[in-house]
């Protein structure tokens, strides 16, 4: 009977020991500084999964609009804002005083705040991408502290061709350099060919990823007539990021570009399914040959047919955006 008993116990101590050794691996159930990322999830700093719904704002070039497309943005229900900024190489700088703003004012209409630098937009040269580097540090006492809130896609659509090594070796290079400078924030790596070459990602993510000391990066994919052109290439490519293991959201997409097609339906169907985050491009503003892009009609402006598409549409931000948790 004893012996019994002992061996009941041990089994039982092994059972609890394998448990706690499997909780290391498990996402943090408990409140965390920020969000972070926990195998193919982002998680707020609630410890809930976090979906990212909502769209791009073009605020360098549109600076006096701020105050009043934030909060016409917060009514569509979106969870999540990326805000175009300057870093003053390309376009007027987005100083310290006026980030901060930005993050005051999208944080009082509780949605996320997701900042990139455009300047080094379809660039290859990793000077481009270390002048954002530096813009970030520059800036940084407008990221710390605001972990929660705020997450930095360090350049939009940084490396123009489509190649994957010298896209992964100088993002290698610039995660650990703003680590070491002390922000915790997430990051987002926009993916090789101007955003819509998603190899780059499968190739060489993971070394990629391994490179954050926090191991807190999601990585990003454009979706125009290259990367999302129909239904089963957004599918093999939302998979293929998914399959090695990384968080993956679409950074942009529209419902046409250039003369082709976007499949817009599929974008946010598989999105769903799958759990992975989107933002429409873009608010208000695009050029007269790319006003198809436009959501709306002005900073406040009615809803365009592409944006009815994206805020009332199936699967769109009405039915499928849920807030972070701090809200």
């Amino acid at each position: 009977m004893k012996m019994h008993l002992r061996k009941g116990f041990l089994t039982s101590l092994v059972a609890l020991l394998v448990f706690v050794g499997m909780g290391s691996t498990l996402p943090k159930a408990s409140a965390a500084t920020g969000f972070y990322v926990s195998g193919t999830k982002l998680y707020d700093s609630t410890g809930k999964p976090f979906v990212m719904r909502g769209v791009n704002h073009a605020h360098t070039w549109y600076k006096n609009d701020l105050s009043t497309a934030i909060p016409a943005i917060a009514k569509t229900g979106a969870n999540t804002v990326r805000i175009v900024l300057s870093n003053g190489s390309q376009y007027t700088k987005d100083d310290l005083t006026s980030v901060k703003n930005i993050i005051s004012l999208v944080s009082q209409n509780k949605m996320v705040a997701v900042l990139e630098v455009h300047d080094a937009t379809g660039k290859d040269d990793t000077a481009s991408l270390d002048a954002a580097v530096n813009y970030w540090i520059s800036i940084k006492d407008a990221l710390i502290g605001k972990e929660d809130r705020v997450i930095v896609n360090i350049a939009n659509e940084w490396y123009g061709s489509w190649d994957g090594s010298g896209w992964a070796n100088g993002y290698k290079m610039a995660i650990p350099k703003l680590r070491s400078a002390g922000i915790k924030n997430t990051l987002i790596v926009d993916c090789a060919g101007w955003g819509q070459y998603p190899q780059s990602i499968v190739d060489y993510g993971t070394s990629v990823f391994a490179a954050d000391s926090l191991k807190n990066t999601v990585f990003s994919i454009h979706m125009y007539q290259y990367a999302g052109k129909d239904a089963a290439t957004v599918k093999t490519n939302m998979e293929n990021v998914l399959n090695k293991g990384l968080a993956l959201i679409i950074g942009e997409f529209g419902g046409y570009h250039q003369g082709a097609d976007v499949d817009e339906t599929a974008i946010m169907k598989y999105g769903q399914e799958k759990g992975v985050g989107w933002l429409a491009w873009s608010w208000f503003g695009n050029s007269s040959d790319l006003s198809y892009l436009d959501l709306a009609t002005g900073p406040a402006g009615s809803l365009t047919s592409w944006g009815n598409t994206v805020v009332n549409g199936t699967n769109g931000i009405k039915s499928t955006s849920v807030k972070a948790g701090i809200y």
